[in-house]
């Protein structure tokens, strides 16, 4: 009898191995994608809001907030708090990873290093 290796599998407490599909195909369809690509690297040393990120990637609003819910849903970007004294709290984004290796010989397995997106700047 045959055992099923689990969606996912925990190889350190930063290090996720993604083996079901339909992730793997997410994570994948948000990093072939050019807008995404550039939200992650605007977002890899400092938190934005989605404001701040329509303008760094030069991206309409309506689309950056695609493309943050797209990131987000997959785990590669994470999504906080920026409290303000005058009260108007907005979101802000961060990338939430550092690496995803990819290794086809598994059936398209994807390695995940995570990151602690609290570490990152506020912009």
């Amino acid at each position: 009898m045959a055992i099923a290796t689990p969606p996912r599998v925990e190889r350190s407490p930063d290090e996720t191995t993604v083996a079901d599909a339909d992730e793997v195909q997410a994570i994948l369809y948000a990093l072939q994608d050019d807008g995404c690509r550039a939200v992650l690297d605007a977002t890899g040393e400092a938190s934005m809001s989605a404001n701040e990120l329509a303008d760094a990637c030069d991206l309409p609003l309506s689309t950056t907030y695609r493309k943050l819910d797209t990131l987000t849903e997959t785990g590669l970007l994470a999504e906080r708090t920026r409290l303000c004294p005058d009260g108007k709290h907005t979101s802000e984004y961060v990338r939430a990873v550092d690496e995803i290796l990819v290794d086809a010989d598994a059936g398209f397995e994807l390695t995940v290093t995570r990151r602690d997106p609290t570490d990152r700047d506020v912009r």
